[in-house]
């Protein structure tokens, strides 16, 4: 978990500063890139049994979901300070409830509507849209934690069959040309600090979904999620130190009264599987 916080963090900072150079397109084209690079040197020491798949069609609408998922979370950190962004990103367990109802046939229960109406009560403190205008940036931010929610339901149908290592690198696959279309009319060279920084950005995506994935094979997830909560707090200090981004008293209320809603959920569904 503190390779994935910490992978967490780099990645944001490493995306805020090439947002002043490149685009989001052309970030996500390199991540996917350099991922799928990386991934292919450790395939050709582990096997290509380690990517097989009983249903690509999964990938390609997880990956459609996901991509957007990635451009609204790297949009945002070019125009929001990176503690609203990350606060916002913490509504993926909103969509994901919802979504898992829609796809999955999941029964939602009143410990979800009490979390989703938590959640849905954090993001308007944060936002306070009856007081000033809301920037597009949180607006894409929220629409890519939507897209996320569609994502993670998608992967929670696919690892039934497929490895964690073939999410991975299906996810390189196929985002790397989605990448490439959209940055193609905005395209611009990266040279010097850039390239430090786009490969940062290809190392920490993997990184991160490696650190959360072994983490929850070693630890329950009652352990694991609350310790991703540590991601705002120290992306807060992170933005406050780089960045001078400023923390606001109703930022830090609407931020616990999205976690506090998350937590609850958490402790609900362990609760069922001990059951």
């Amino acid at each position: 978990m503190l390779i994935a916080l910490a992978s967490f963090a780099l990645m944001a900072v490493a995306g805020k500063e090439l947002s002043k150079n490149i685009g989001t397109a052309e970030i996500l084209f390199f991540r996917s890139l350099i991922g799928l690079l990386i991934l292919l040197i450790i395939i050709s020491i582990i096997g290509f049994e380690s990517i097989k798949t009983m249903s690509i069609k999964k990938h390609m609408a997880r990956n459609a979901s996901h991509f957007f998922g990635q451009y609204g979370w790297f949009y945002g950190i070019a125009f929001i300070p990176l503690a609203e962004v990350f606060a916002l990103e913490f509504t993926v367990p909103i969509w994901t409830a919802i979504a898992a109802t829609i796809l999955l046939n999941e029964a939602i229960t009143k410990i979800r509507v009490v979390s989703i109406a938590l959640g849905l009560l954090g993001v308007l403190v944060i936002l306070r849209p009856t007081v000033e205008i809301i920037h597009p940036a949180a607006i894409v931010v929220i629409v890519g934690a939507m897209a996320y929610g569609v994502a993670h339901t998608l992967t929670r149908s696919i690892v039934k069959h497929d490895s964690p290592f073939s999410v991975l690198f299906y996810m390189c696959l196929i985002q790397l040309p989605a990448g490439l279309l959209l940055a193609f009319s905005d395209w611009v060279m990266p040279s010097g600090i850039m390239w430090f920084w786009l490969l940062v950005v290809g190392v920490t995506a993997l990184s991160a979904h490696y650190g959360m994935s072994k983490a929850l094979i070693h630890a329950d997830a009652m352990v694991v999620v609350p310790m991703d909560f540590l991601r705002l707090p120290l992306i807060m200090l992170v933005g406050l130190y780089f960045y001078n981004e400023p923390i606001e008293g109703l930022f830090l209320l609407g931020a616990s009264i999205m976690l506090f809603g998350n937590y609850l959920n958490l402790q609900n569904e362990r609760v069922k599987t001990n059951i």
